[in-house]
């Protein structure tokens, strides 16, 4: 099962999603409070599980409606995703993976441990 652990940022409060196996699959942007944190992982339990898949690695890809997951390629030429609330806003990013199959089984895995995900404050 997976967790949201919140920690410390420079400016304020971030959290990462974790896997079963302690793997980071997604990371949050820097919030103000710890209360606006809580909410960034609401939002990413209510969107994860419903959204769809826009792969935009892909010439003339179909735009998909948010809730959704972009997935691109960096700098460095790994893909990433990043996870969008119906509101359009990023809710959740994901590290560079090596391989498309690599990238879409971490969009699985959020889909499945961040719903019933326990929430670790400050570890």
């Amino acid at each position: 099962m997976g967790k949201f652990v919140i920690k410390e940022a420079k400016s304020g409060v971030k959290f990462d999603l974790k896997a079963g196996n302690g793997e980071v699959i997604a990371s949050s942007q820097v919030y103000k409070s710890l209360i606006t944190c809580k909410k960034g992982i609401a939002s990413v339990q209510k969107n994860a599980p419903v959204a769809a898949v826009e792969d935009q690695t892909v010439e003339g890809y179909a735009k998909e409606k948010n809730p959704k997951f972009e997935i691109y390629t960096d700098k460095a030429g790994e893909f990433r995703f990043r996870l969008k609330a119906t509101n359009g806003q990023i809710i959740a990013t994901s590290e560079g993976y090596k391989t498309m199959k690599s990238c879409k089984n971490g969009i699985a895995s959020v889909q499945k441990n961040s719903v019933d995900a326990k929430i670790e404050e400050g570890k």
